[in-house]
């Protein structure tokens, strides 16, 4: 009888070590899925972002073109010249924005 309560209070010792262990992951992968959730967000807003001063910008520098060569020729190389920076910019913009969707994925665990 003495072997089996000892037996028995190995298996449960062993039983509640299993179930700490579970709980334990599963609030680390709560975590990380909170994380990846904010990362996606942030990528989302600077992505965004990125998209309209991008279309900004390209849009100013086709206005730009089309003033070539004409009555505001000197006006259309600014445009040229602006538009094309703010388009980079928000291109540079949208690219930046992989850094937060590349953090989304979970890492390897060893």
């Amino acid at each position: 009888m003495l072997l089996f309560s000892l037996l028995s209070s190995g298996l449960y010792a062993q039983q509640q070590a299993d179930i700490d262990s579970l709980k334990k992951e599963i609030l680390q992968l709560k975590t990380d899925v909170r994380t990846i959730q904010l990362n996606l967000v942030q990528g989302e807003k600077k992505f965004k972002r990125g998209i309209i001063v991008a279309t900004i910008g390209y849009s100013v520098t086709i206005a730009g073109g089309l003033m070539l060569g004409r009555k505001y020729d000197d006006l259309g190389k600014v445009l040229l010249v602006t538009g094309g920076a703010t388009g980079i910019t928000g291109t540079v913009m949208m690219f930046d924005a992989f850094k937060y969707l590349g953090r989304a994925g979970l890492q390897e665990t060893q």
